[in-house]
This record gives C-alpha cells, sequence and structure tokens, in this order.
C-alpha cells in the first residue's frame, strides 16, 4: 500500500514538472505580433502566410527557452519580438534548431565598455553586443539601441542582434573560428577559408564594401557578411557573388 502511495505521488509529480515545462514552451503566440513583425521585421515581411506562421512558432519556442531581463529599464513587447526574431532569423532554414550555447539575454539601454558600464568618458572601447564568457557564460549581451537600430536601418548591412546570433551558432562546435561545422558539410571548409581570406585581404586594403571590422578575424568575418546577407542580400549577391553563395549553402536560405 505504501508502495502504491509513494509511485501515484511520484507519477503526479513527473506529470505536474512534464505540464509546467510543455506549458511554458509552448506559450501562445500572440496575434498582434503579427501585425509589429510585419511592419519592423523585413525578413518576416517577405514570408507566405505559412512561413510566418512557422517563424511565430520558432519564436516562441526560442522565447520559452531563454530568460530575457533588462539593466536600468522595463523590457517591452518590442525587445523581445526583435531579440527571437534575430535569433530564428540565422536558423529558419533548418526544421529543428535550438541554441544549446546560451541561456539568457541581458539587455543595456545603450552601448556599454569591457567593464559592462555605459559611461565612455575614459575613451575605452563602446560595445553593442558581446557573447559572455567566464562568469557570463551562456548569457548573450546586448545594446537595446543597437538592437532597435539592426532592424531600422538595412542599408549599413549592420544587425548587431543577428551578429551575435550567428558567433553563437559558430560556437556550438566549442571553436568560434569563422567555420561553423553544424552548418557545412567538411567539404565546405577549405573553399570557405580561402574565400574569407581573399574577402578579408580585400577589406583591410580598401577594396570592399564589407565594413572593417570583418577583416580583424575570421570569426568577425563571418559574423560580419552574415548581418549582410541578412540585411542586404541582394546587394550581396551582385556585388559578392561566390560569397553570397556559399552563404546561402550555409543558412539554407535563397533571397
Amino acid at each position: 500500500m505504501l508502495y502504491y502511495i509513494i509511485f501515484s505521488a511520484l507519477l503526479v509529480f513527473i506529470i505536474y514538472v512534464f505540464f509546467k515545462m510543455y506549458s511554458k514552451k509552448t506559450k501562445q503566440f500572440p496575434s498582434h505580433w503579427h501585425i509589429i513583425l510585419a511592419k519592423e521585421v523585413a525578413f518576416y515581411e517577405t514570408l507566405d502566410s505559412n512561413e510566418q506562421k512557422r517563424f511565430q512558432n520558432r519564436m516562441m519556442q526560442f522565447l520559452g527557452e531563454v530568460y530575457i531581463d533588462s539593466v536600468g529599464f522595463e523590457i517591452e513587447e518590442l525587445d523581445k519580438i526583435l531579440i527571437a526574431s534575430s535569433a530564428v532569423i540565422p536558423v529558419f532554414g533548418f526544421k529543428d534548431w535550438h541554441y544549446p550555447t546560451v541561456t539568457g539575454i541581458i539587455i543595456y539601454p545603450d552601448n556599454f565598455n569591457e567593464d559592462f558600464q555605459f559611461s565612455d568618458k575614459d575613451g575605452s572601447k563602446q560595445i553593442a553586443g558581446v557573447v559572455g564568457t567566464g562568469r557570463l557564460e551562456k548569457k548573450m549581451i546586448l545594446s537595446r539601441k543597437a538592437l532597435h537600430h539592426g532592424f531600422k536601418n538595412s542599408n549599413d548591412k549592420r544587425n548587431t542582434a543577428i551578429h551575435e546570433f550567428v558567433h553563437l551558432i559558430d560556437k556550438m562546435d566549442d571553436n568560434v573560428d569563422g567555420v561553423p561545422e553544424v552548418l557545412m558539410q567538411n567539404t565546405y571548409a577549405i573553399p570557405w577559408l580561402k574565400l574569407v581570406h581573399d574577402e578579408m585581404e580585400a577589406i583591410n586594403n580598401d577594396r570592399s564594401d564589407i565594413r572593417a571590422y570583418g577583416g580583424t578575424q575570421q570569426a568577425e568575418f563571418f559574423a560580419v557578411a552574415s548581418e549582410y546577407f541578412f540585411e542586404s542580400p541582394k546587394l550581396m549577391k551582385r556585388k559578392h557573388p561566390q560569397l553570397y553563395k556559399m552563404m546561402s549553402d550555409c543558412f539554407r536560405v535563397t533571397f
């Protein structure tokens, strides 16, 4: 009898835990977010209705798997929408995707320095986004100003949040090296590295419209080129056809 009571209690507890986890991860998409997405996220606006529904589901899945916190302000709906969109866009071409390399997003109101302070009076480098390490492992820190700017201006080929999520994708093989094994087959690696080095050389010799930060490291080139690809794909296709083809193959997206 005692065994039966213990077993029943344990079963009830397991069902309760499962229900809580399941209900959290399948939170319903707020219907009014569709209008906001169509207005604010160009990638979403170009999708047909079925793909928009899939985008919505992927957003809610992501928001159910990470927490979003803020420093110095109250998080608004648009902040959550833009963060979730930034996570979904680079991996939308993959049917089933999770980010095991991040559990939380921390949003600052503006750019910050290496000590995560807002003051720029000491002339320190100002940061718009970073993937955390050490005590901040599995955390992403973003500037709210940069997050919103990334979706307001597509002509500058920049989107800080997408940049940081691409670093997380790159990190899934434990090396942030600009060679995302999870995206590309081994046969892509050698031609990809040659292309990266050629493009970085062009950047560093002022012969490229890819922003200069992409010429600093392979990992930064991949993230910067990804921003360009998702923000201005038609321009990349015209100016960098080989790079566009490689990015399209990696992300399984064609514009």
